[in-house]
């Protein structure tokens, strides 16, 4: 007489709290380190290295335009690795997503000068840029969704703000790093060679982020929808014609979010370093600031920037989504109008309070972005339309308003620019009052439309 065994249902792999924390958190700080340097040095070196020096002015004009590249290819990741992610899972995706974005940085580091290859080293870096342009738009909804999918009953709001963390961590390091090395080589030697130490040091931190992600299991709410049978073949196309209008809606709830923070740390900076003077319109023009004392203030903004951000998230757990981001989208934009009180003729401590003040709000309002865009859309295209809707949001938001608010400066004085953040938080504002309250959505319940 023979009998068997009953069969054992299969073990759940589940991510520990901490496994969620390390792994979505890394690669985000990873991925916002890498394009920050690039931010930095196209500034400061890359006009000297990688195009002619004939004419100065144009080559800086150059060297700043590659920066835009990134903004349009950050879409394109956003489907690439959107159309994997909800295919093949979000695991093996992220982990494409730090390699190209890592391996881009890495190579440009290593690119010879314009003096040694001639206008392959400005086509080359076009290419590198590009890359780690495709490489974050695909990072940041995989990361969120590996914190949202994994959070415990109502935590998303406080796990979403792990890979948020990632950017003001990344802000910090990467203006950190290029301090250091100016200070210890000097301003000449890191002209010369030592830039391409931040760019270099990428591949051990790629490292680390591999290790911690290629440890993580895939979610369960992916498994389930998995073993149901709900993946597409084309889920971007499927985001696109059936979720339309939560695409819309996400990308105009983070628009501000953006407008803010480029605001706070590109035009705020070229304004705090420019020497003083005033436009042909009568209106002030740069503060003298010397930029190193600009860099340790960006350096105590992106502490705040982070607390403001965890806390962000959980209040947004606490308040629910909409009622908190209403709140404070109208809190940026009475900002928006204290501008010309924070910066006529301010000095570096009110500078600092106003970098304080302002990335303070930026990290409310972007806490709950990685938890708030997932819940907008089913499991099957969560990857790509939480991605599109971040990636998108920031062309509209990042890609012009550093230009939009000199040009506004030069003819209005800072009401003008204050009044365009004022402008954009409207826009928001109406996105998240049309927008449903997401906070107790069971994410393995969302149907499609």
């Amino acid at each position: 007489m023979s009998s068997s065994a009953p069969t054992r249902p299969a073990a759940v792999l589940r991510n520990s709290p901490r496994q969620v924390a390390m792994a979505s958190l890394i690669g985000t700080a990873i991925e916002f380190y890498d394009y920050y340097i690039y931010a930095t040095a196209a500034v400061l070196v890359f006009n000297s290295q990688f195009f002619p020096k004939a004419d100065p002015s144009a080559a800086l004009l150059l060297s700043l335009s590659t920066m835009a590249l990134a903004f349009v290819a950050r879409p394109v990741g956003s489907a690439l690795f959107g159309h994997f992610g909800d295919k093949i899972g979000r695991k093996r995706t992220l982990v494409a997503s730090l390699l190209t974005m890592g391996l881009s940085t890495v190579a440009i580091g290593l690119l010879p000068s314009y003096d040694s290859i001639g206008l392959w080293a400005p086509l080359l870096l076009c290419v590198f840029r590009i890359g780690q342009g495709i490489g974050l738009g695909g990072e940041w909804g995989g990361a969120a969704l590996v914190a949202t999918e994994n959070a415990p009953a109502g935590k998303r709001g406080l796990f979403g703000s792990f890979p948020q963390l990632g950017a003001p961590i990344g802000l910090f390091a990467a203006n950190g790093v290029f301090f250091l090395v100016s200070h210890f080589l000097g301003a000449e030697a890191m002209v010369a060679w030592g830039w391409r130490i931040p760019f270099l040091l990428s591949i051990v931190l790629v490292g680390v982020g591999l290790y911690v992600r290629l440890t993580l299991h895939e979610s369960q709410v992916f498994r389930e929808a998995e073993k149901a049978g709900k993946k597409l073949n084309a889920p971007v196309t499927a985001v696109l014609r059936r979720h339309g209008l939560q695409v819309l809606q996400g990308t105009l709830i983070m628009t501000t979010t953006y407008v803010l923070f480029y605001l706070m740390t590109a035009f705020v900076q070229i304004y705090s370093k420019s020497p003083l003077g005033t436009s042909p319109a009568g209106h002030a023009t740069g503060l003298g600031i010397p930029a190193n004392t600009f860099t340790g203030i960006l350096l105590i903004g992106a502490i705040v920037f982070g607390v403001c951000t965890s806390i962000g998230g959980v209040l947004a757990d606490r308040i629910g989504r909409r009622s908190w981001l209403m709140g404070v989208t109208l809190a940026i934009m009475a900002f928006g109008l204290s501008m010309p009180g924070f910066l006529g003729g301010a000095t570096a401590g009110t500078v600092l309070l106003f970098i304080i003040v302002g990335l303070g709000l930026m990290g409310f309002t972007f806490g709950p972005m990685a938890a708030l865009l997932p819940e907008l859309f089913p499991t099957e295209v969560r990857y790509s339309g939480a991605s599109l809707a971040y990636n998108f949001g920031a062309i509209v938001g990042a890609s012009v308003p550093t230009l939009v608010a000199v040009s506004l400066n030069q003819t209005y004085g800072l009401w003008g620019v204050g009044l365009y953040l004022v402008a954009n938080g409207a826009v928001t504002l109406a996105a998240l009052a049309l927008t449903r309250e997401t906070r107790g959505i069971d994410l393995t319940m969302v149907q499609s439309a």
